[in-house]
Formats: C-alpha cells, structure tokens, sequence
C-alpha cells in the first residue's frame, strides 16, 4: 500500500501528518511519498491552500482513481479503518 501526501516544504501541518504517518507504519505495513505542490502548477491550483491531503490510488475496473483520506490533519481513525479493510 503506497499512499501519496501532497504538501509544501514549509508548512507545519504537513510535518506533523507525515510524522503521524510514520508513527502508524509501526502498526501497518504501507509506505507514503510526499509530494511538493508548488513544484507543479496543477497540484498547486488543485490544492492551494488546503494541504497537507493524504490520498490514496485505488484501482477500479476502467481506471485508477485518487481517493482523499483527510486533509490539514491526519485523521488516524479513517486511515486505521481503510488499511484494516484492504488487508
């Protein structure tokens, strides 16, 4: 499981989720990239200012598509309960 979180290189917010992340992987096994915003022009207009977002590619029948998990903060509830209902 590879999850992608989209941030800023200084934002807060985003350090905190990404260590939050890093606090769940002792419990689960998934890995996560992060990717700067500002470094592209159309992550930049699709997120502005509502990073960090933790997403997920799911694979569906046609097409793969990116689910959003949570944003601004990590919600280790609904991110708990997505790795437990993959397993």
């Amino acid at each position: 499981m590879r999850f992608t979180v989209y941030a800023r290189t200084y934002c807060h917010l985003c350090d905190d989720m990404i260590a939050a992340l890093r606090n769940l992987q002792g419990r689960f096994a998934f890995d996560f990239d992060v990717v700067d915003v500002d470094g592209d022009a159309a992550l930049e207009a699709r997120y502005g200012e509502r990073v960090p977002v933790l997403a997920v590619r799911q694979e569906g029948v046609d097409r793969c598509a990116e689910r959003e998990l949570c944003h601004y903060f990590l919600d280790a509830p609904a991110v708990t309960a997505f790795l437990a209902e993959i397993r």
